[in-house]
């Protein structure tokens, strides 16, 4: 989504599966590869980054361990340098990794702008996952949803992905993302009393709006949002206030972070070893 929007570049997710099988890899004529991997070690996305090189293009690996098989098949390594991830469920690597996709975008084309936004992000992120560690307590209430349903749309898509995976891996509650039209185009039927609606709204951008947020609260039960929109925090049982004036491409770092205490919280209500969940590995091996 960043480079599309910021580099002007087409960009899209790959399909790691089709480079890692007993058939001829498809063609990446024309394009470059980024791959980004906390542990360097998923066999299938180190396939995809050895066929951009045998296919003579150019390969990038965004990784926390440069001595990782992915980076040993990148023609640039961009180190994360966020020591050793001890938890399962990642999350300094996870901020780390928008933080290197901002940098690769900025490299596409450069923005004096965009570097003084992120001379003052440290202070951003430490301030906002201070509060929201503090008032943790906030999110107990989601402890009675059966089913966590997590809508976010453009920038902010990754947000809702990377907040329903961190509430599913440390609690155990079963958490899914949407943007809003998937979502109304079948899943909404889902929703139900016992179903928390998670709403990620910030940075503007044709973000959900109040009017989606009250048609899908009279379906859900408990309704989350993580918003800087007045109108939409008053709309919700839960709300988490973001800074307004953000641009678009900060607010998935401060956004995310509601949805990673909220897991740490509940994970807590429930006895979860935080650091090493149930079920989960650092590196996933695929066949």
């Amino acid at each position: 989504y960043l480079f599309g929007m910021h580099a002007g570049m087409s960009a899209g997710l790959a399909a790691p599966w089709l480079f890692a099988g007993d058939f001829p890899p498809p063609s990446l004529r024309g394009g470059a590869v980024v791959a980004v991997s906390q542990s360097g070690g998923s066999p299938d996305v180190v396939a995809l980054l050895a066929a951009a090189g045998k296919q003579g293009r150019p390969a990038i690996a965004v990784t926390n361990e440069p001595g990782s098989p992915l980076a040993e098949a990148a023609d640039v390594v961009v180190p994360l340098c966020t020591g050793r991830e001890r938890s399962v469920a990642a999350t300094k690597s996870y901020t780390a990794s928008l933080h290197a996709v901002v940098q690769l975008a900025l490299a596409l084309r450069p923005d004096p702008e965009m570097e003084d936004w992120l001379r003052r992000l440290p202070e951003l992120v430490g301030s906002v996952a201070e509060d929201q560690l503090e008032s943790r307590a906030q999110f107990d209430a989601l402890a009675g949803s059966a089913w966590l349903t997590v809508v976010g749309r453009g920038l902010n898509y990754a947000t809702a992905h990377e907040t329903a995976l961190k509430l599913r891996e440390l609690s155990g509650t079963p958490a899914e993302a949407f943007s809003p039209p998937d979502l109304l185009h079948g899943p909404v039927a889902a929703l139900g009393p016992r179903t928390g609606l998670w709403v990620v709204s910030a940075g503007g951008g044709r973000q959900p709006d109040p009017q989606l947020v009250a048609g899908l609260r009279r379906r859900a039960g408990l309704v989350v949002a993580v918003s800087d929109r007045e109108e939409l925090l008053a709309a919700a049982d839960i709300a988490v206030a973001l800074p307004s004036g953000l641009p678009p491409w900060i607010a998935p770092f401060l956004a995310v972070i509601a949805g990673q205490v909220a897991a740490l919280r509940l994970a807590e209500l429930r006895g979860v070893d935080i650091d090493a969940p149930h079920g989960l590995s650092k590196v996933t091996l695929t066949a």
